[in-house]
């Protein structure tokens, strides 16, 4: 509670660490399972300064094409062979899940499918395309190259840039009139909590508006004509 500045830093980044190694240590022990019992010995002495070795090592057991340095990609390759260990192991269990597919209606045409993810120049464009955007890497260049697509139709479309161009006014704010609810000791902290608590009231009022026009529009397509006030009577 006394920690400050760099102190408290430290211990949250070691609090990160440490969540980071339990969650690696819970893959292992109920989804993957490629160790024996008793070979988890080093993975699960999550204090020790060696587990980053030890976790390298493991990278290297299960073929991981990441590195410990590749900490995101790493995982989500992790995640990925869980899931797909998780269905061997209950085909009955998932196997009559329907798909989702297109409707017959709809068949939509999706040109990655007829590029070769195997060529290098194309691996080459699209892990150059993926640090140019700050997407995180995946070991099927397709499904990075979806991301690029998506985040190019949602975020650099002209349509895009104009929307987020446009500067929006609002009202300046006294924080000294607005009453916090606790006390973190320091004044700046206070400061910034006061400002999320008001962020977070305004997003609860846009939900709000939300919810109401969607309210609103499904009244007028539900609406009874023979109850509905707006006609002046009551039946016919």
């Amino acid at each position: 509670e006394n920690l400050e500045g760099p102190e408290l830093l430290v211990c949250i980044r070691n609090q990160d660490e440490t969540e980071f190694r339990n969650f690696i240590v819970w893959l292992e022990d109920q989804k993957i399972r490629h160790y024996k019992i008793e070979d988890r010995g080093n993975l699960r002495n999550i204090p020790s300064s060696g587990w980053p070795k030890s976790f390298e090592q493991y990278l290297q057991d299960v073929n991981c094409p990441f590195t410990v340095e590749e900490r995101q990609e790493s995982v989500d390759w992790l995640l990925g062979l869980a899931v797909r260990l998780e269905y061997g192991d209950n085909v009955e269990k998932y196997k009559n899940c329907p798909p989702a597919t297109a409707t017959e209606t709809e068949k939509p045409s999706d040109p990655l499918i007829h590029l070769d993810s195997s060529n290098p120049d194309f691996k080459a464009g699209v892990l150059g395309l993926a640090s140019l955007l700050k997407i995180q890497r995946h070991d099927d260049y397709l499904v990075m190259l979806k991301a690029i697509r998506i985040l190019i139709q949602e975020r650099l479309t002209p349509e895009a840039i104009a929307k987020a161009s446009q500067s929006k006014e609002g009202l300046p704010v006294a924080l000294d009139k607005h009453i916090l609810g606790f006390d973190t000791g320091d004044a700046t902290l206070n400061e910034a909590a006061q400002i999320l608590r008001l962020l977070h009231i305004e997003d609860l009022r846009d939900l709000q508006t939300r919810i109401n026009e969607a309210i609103v529009a499904v009244q007028a397509v539900i609406a009874d004509p023979k109850t509905d006030h707006r006609l002046g009577k009551v039946g016919r």
